[in-house]
């Protein structure tokens, strides 16, 4: 993804894949892991699987960047470390050289498919492979989730697993045997968020994978839970900053574009 952000902040958000961009213009500002983070241009930001973070313009100039969205298992292709995932303590990085090259390496994603895939794949992976191994690390299993990280875990396979009709909050209450205020301290303590904005946030990931696949947004809309269209378009520009229809008209040009708002 391509963007270029004048005002908006992003809601609180997670994404499955790492989120690895560079910024190309301005300064933006993320909260993420209980810390805010500053990128100006050249800077290179990683954010890793299922980490609740925001994103804004850190003035008034707004920010731009480039993104790319790769799978864990391709990040870790090539870390020598079956069953372990890279990780990056430091999320804003710099590197020039690497920078410049994430930049050559998604025009060359973003041209028309029909050109040069060798290209773009051997790119894409020697920005990948090179990251993990002159940025990442390789830490030790986190071990046993605390108890609030385990309620939250919980909370959110429910959550996904009944994605169209979710429970209530008494109703987990009840089943996990606690009251609503603990489930909501410790799931928002764990996440970063209140599950109703959990839930939005998962199902407007669930619709980016079926816009991509080619659904229209009213469906998608349908098949994630959300009471119609104008409720996923107003969560996808929260999270996406972009609003579906967009999103899945671009999608076939493999680039979306974000105008300044």
């Amino acid at each position: 993804m391509t963007a270029r952000i004048g005002r908006r902040h992003y809601a609180p958000h997670t994404h499955a894949e790492y989120a690895i961009g560079v910024c190309t213009d301005g300064l933006e500002v993320i909260q993420y892991r209980g810390g805010r983070l500053y990128a100006g241009p050249g800077a290179l930001v990683v954010l890793e699987p299922g980490e609740t973070h925001t994103g804004g313009p850190a003035g008034t100039e707004g920010f731009a960047y480039r993104v790319l969205y790769p799978a864990a298992d391709l990040v870790s292709e090539d870390a020598r470390r079956p069953g372990t995932l890279p990780r990056f303590p430091t999320p804003v990085i710099q590197d020039a050289q690497l920078a410049r090259e994430l930049g050559l390496a998604h025009r060359a994603l973003t041209r028309p498919r029909a050109l040069d895939v060798l290209e773009a794949e051997s790119r894409l992976l020697w920005v990948l492979g090179t990251l993990v191994h002159r940025h990442a690390v390789f830490a030790p299993d986190r071990g046993t989730p605390s108890a609030g990280r385990d309620i939250a875990q919980t909370v959110a396979q429910r959550l996904a697993d009944e994605l169209t009709n979710p429970p209530t909050l008494a109703e987990l209450a009840a089943e996990m045997g606690m009251s609503r205020y603990r489930l909501l301290r410790a799931f928002r303590d764990a996440t970063g968020m209140p599950p109703y904005a959990w839930l939005a946030q998962y199902r407007v990931s669930r619709a980016r994978a079926l816009l991509d696949a080619g659904h229209r947004p009213a469906q998608a809309a349908a098949h994630v839970g959300f009471a119609d269209q104008a409720h996923l378009t107003r969560w996808f520009r929260r999270v996406m900053g972009v609003t579906p229809g967009a999103y899945r008209n671009s999608v076939q040009d493999g680039i979306v574009r974000i105008a300044p708002s």
